[in-house]
């Protein structure tokens, strides 16, 4: 008998079959696409930049480095946590030497990325990350209120905020400022309140509803309130020049790339980690998603737009819509594209003081205000360095503030880990025993020299180093010399145990 094959079916696979969970994906894209794109539009804004290159950022953090691999929810674009580095950076060394610094610190991005540095940017203390984001979203809140004034706001941060009362007495002189000062509030209060509107209109996006309710109300009312300026997506592209990377070579320009590349990382990272937790899909991948936001900061410097880090806002979004793969994040870069190349005038209808509403209320979410309490109750340290982090950025600026807080974490981590324990055994006749126990470092130096010296100068004293772990080279200098010093006193010399000696060596 001949035996029969089994009948096959000649069809391709259904579009449901191959992607099983388009659907889902397709729904969180909007989702995402709602939310991103008053966020894109505003950061843009307060950066001192052509909107549409907020736009060109996000449609390269949603399509390209959406197809990359590393984190498959995580959605990336331009966040509000650089907006005050890319201002100070633009006003310094102007629009056209952006996209060079976006570019290099992409480069650097890519270069760490392939060195497997991407899993050491989790061991960044979270308490500066923290007083970082804190400090950004202070400056963020000072600036836009000058911005929901239609007032220009001055350079620095601590400029920023010093200078709010003298603009409040102005604002309330001018009819114009008012006005513009309402809609930025009634923006805010929209976003504050949106949580109690019903559950069917809470499916359109706070930010979003806000915007577009300020630009109902400034159309109908005529309301002599600045709008954005539109000069459309491809007169916005500015390839960076050769002028502009040459001065790559210059320290200023190299600290900025520097400041673009850590904080754009470690806020990237930061976010994968917090969205990890957010679904229990594939974990993040911390190299290949550094790889993949160089590879985004690379082709965003390249046209010239703002730089991208993943942001928590889109990506919380992205998992809450149920999104279940990267297709969701890649769609939404598709809807940016579409919109900025089909309505681009729509932009021109927008208020800048409902963007600034936005930008204030994003601010204010970036300033762990819960974070600073528990801290200070059970590690004031910790509370210490967020404090100092945030006070250090908006009274000097990004860069200098980030490194004021990280040189605190490794004082203080130096500190702790210097863990030093002197007993001293007299018994009244005989030799004074003095046991150290722990690590010997110069941050303890004044303490135990303050108990070595303490010691009856008329007896022999016998120093008991076993218990020391660490016994660094200034402790040991200062040993030697408090033992000479002891032993010219006219006593016996000191007595160290061979052990001890071996520990000092």
């Amino acid at each position: 008998m001949t035996p029969t094959t089994p009948h096959t079916s000649s069809r391709p696979p259904s579009l449901s079959a191959k992607y099983p969970h388009l659907k889902q994906d397709f729904a969180a894209s909007l989702v995402v696409f709602l939310v991103a794109l008053p966020l894109c539009v505003g950061v843009a804004v307060a950066s001192g930049v052509p909107a549409e290159l907020g736009l060109i950022t996000g449609i390269v953090g949603g399509i390209v480095t959406g197809m990359m691999r590393g984190s498959s929810l995580q959605v990336s674009g331009p966040a509000a946590g650089l907006t005050v580095l890319v201002f100070e950076a633009v006003q310094e060394f102007g629009l056209a030497a952006l996209g060079a610094i976006v570019l290099a610190s992409g480069a650097l991005q890519l270069l760490m990325g392939a060195l497997k540095l991407g899993r050491w940017f989790r061991a960044i203390s979270v308490s500066v990350v923290e007083g970082m984001l804190a400090g950004i979203g202070l400056v963020i809140i000072a600036g836009q209120l000058y911005a929901a004034a239609g007032m220009p706001a001055p350079a620095s941060g601590l400029d920023k905020l010093t200078g709010l009362p003298e603009a409040v007495v102005e604002a309330l002189g001018s009819t114009t400022a008012l006005t513009s000062l309402a809609i930025g509030a009634g923006t805010i209060a929209v976003l504050v309140l949106w949580r109690r509107v019903p559950a069917r209109a809470r499916a359109l996006p706070g930010a979003l509803a806000a915007v577009l309710l300020a630009t109902l109300v400034t159309l109908v009312l005529d309301l002599p309130v600045a709008t954005v300026e539109v000069r459309g997506l491809l007169d916005s592209v500015q390839p960076p020049g050769l002028d502009a990377l040459g001065g790559l070579a210059t320290p200023a320009v190299l600290g900025t790339v520097l400041a673009f590349t850590l904080i754009a990382s470690a806020e990237s990272l930061f976010s994968a980690a917090a969205v990890d937790r957010l679904h229990t899909g594939p974990r993040t991948r911390y190299d290949q998603e550094l790889m993949a936001q160089g590879a985004g900061n690379a082709l965003c410097g390249a046209l010239g737009a703002l730089p991208m880090t993943a942001v928590i806002v889109r990506s919380s979004a992205n998992v809450q819509a149920g999104a279940k793969t990267k297709a969701s994040r890649v769609l939404h870069g598709v809807w940016l594209l579409l919109f900025a190349a089909l309505l681009p005038q729509a932009l021109a209808l927008i208020p800048i003081p409902a963007l600034a509403g936005v930008l204030v209320h994003a601010g204010w979410k970036l300033i762990p205000f819960r974070q600073i309490g528990s801290l200070w109750r059970e590690h004031r340290g910790e509370a210490l360095i967020l404090v100092v982090t945030a006070v250090s950025i908006v009274a000097v600026n990004m860069f200098e503030g980030v490194l004021i807080g990280l040189a605190l974490s490794v004082v203080k981590t130096a500190w702790e880990a210097s863990h030093l324990k002197l007993e001293v055994v007299d018994k009244g006749a005989g030799p004074v025993q003095a046991y150290l126990a722990g690590n010997a470092t110069f941050l303890r130096l004044p303490k135990i020299l303050d108990s070595l010296e303490a010691l009856p100068q008329d007896r022999p004293v016998e120093l008991d180093l076993s218990g020391v772990h660490h016994l660094d080279h200034a402790c040991r200098t200062a040993l030697e010399n408090w033992a000479e010093r002891h032993s010219a006193a006219g006593t016996e010399p000191v007595k160290v145990k061979a052990k001890a000696k071996a520990a000092a060596r």
